[in-house]
């Protein structure tokens, strides 16, 4: 038994499937950051999943890809912490990708 197989699992929002226009983000290798805080992240039952993060007052979006070998972690730019909140909304609607 594995914890998907469990029905009082917790899970968190997870992505809506991409809209007729959406907007591709640019992902990038992770940059080296000091301190990130995590503000809010989908739920990791799924291959891919994401977190928005926050470090030295710019906010960024991490994604990670759960492959059998090693998760692929990456990033995108920098952004305002308002603007972050609103990609990060964008993302959930499946606006971006």
């Amino acid at each position: 038994m594995n914890d998907l197989d469990e029905p009082d699992r917790l899970h968190s929002a997870h992505v809506s499937i991409r809209r007729g226009n959406f907007r591709k983000l640019e992902w990038w290798k992770p940059s080296p950051a000091h301190r990130v805080r995590v503000l809010a992240w989908t739920c990791d039952c799924q291959a891919r999943f994401y977190e928005l993060c926050q470090s030295g007052g710019v906010a960024f979006i991490r994604r990670t890809v759960q492959n059998e070998d090693a998760p692929e972690i990456s990033e995108t730019h920098r952004w305002r912490v308002g603007q972050g909140w609103e990609t990060w909304s964008a993302l959930l609607t499946g606006q971006v990708r």
